[in-house]
């Protein structure tokens, strides 16, 4: 996967819902990264076309708005990746810690 893929994907993931969407905008990405937006724009479109066992660890979507502008790509973390922010319970953690 490399460090940039993995980083890429990390940062998208950080606004993940439990069901792995992920709405950032290219700044908040780009923000993430610690890069310029079109280096931002170049990791995401790498990170997209990875496979890991032939298959893709995340997927992009862009649709238009009822007034035809582009809304906000939404990524979705494929069950492949592994990577998942949720299945913890809040009591859990805290037992963890003890």
């Amino acid at each position: 996967m490399g460090a940039e893929n993995w980083q890429t994907l990390c940062v998208i993931a950080s606004h993940m819902t439990e069901e792995g969407e992920c709405y950032p905008t290219q700044s908040q990405i780009a923000r993430g990264l610690g890069v310029r937006r079109e280096t931002a724009n170049r990791r995401v479109k790498k990170l997209s076309e990875y496979r890991w066992e032939g298959r893709p660890v995340i997927r992009t979507k862009r649709e238009r708005a009822d007034k035809g502008t582009w809304e906000n790509t939404r990524y979705t973390i494929l069950p492949i990746s592994q990577l998942r922010i949720f299945e913890a319970e809040p009591e859990d953690i805290i037992k963890s810690n003890d």
